[in-house]
């Protein structure tokens, strides 16, 4: 990682560039995204889930999990839901969800 070293406000050399002051991040802005969400977000899911039942792709990725192709039901995932983490999330997701009906 390169060294950061102060600004001359000089347009050429080492230091070139605007005299600027750096600002303090917030310590909660630091670790990142959090995914803390409030109780209720998650009654709500889980109601809505019981109700609809999943979505026509999320069945074929069972049954693409189900035959042990989870690479198909990867690239699927991510065909639907546009990136990579999002994909192996939703993949996760559906196995677990077919582990807790076996254990039924």
């Amino acid at each position: 990682m390169a060294k950061v070293v102060a600004k001359t406000g000089i347009a050429v050399g080492k230091n070139r560039g605007h005299v600027t002051t750096k600002r303090a991040i917030p310590a909660s802005k630091q670790t990142g995204k959090s995914k803390n969400r409030p109780k209720g977000v998650q009654v709500v899911k889980d109601i809505v889930r019981e109700v609809c039942g999943f979505a026509p792709y999320e069945r074929r990725l069972q049954e693409l999990l189900k035959v042990g192709k989870e690479k198909r039901a990867l690239k699927l995932a991510k065909s639907k839901l546009g990136s990579h983490k999002r994909a192996k999330a939703k993949r996760e997701e559906m196995s677990s969800v077919l582990r807790s009906m076996r254990a039924k």
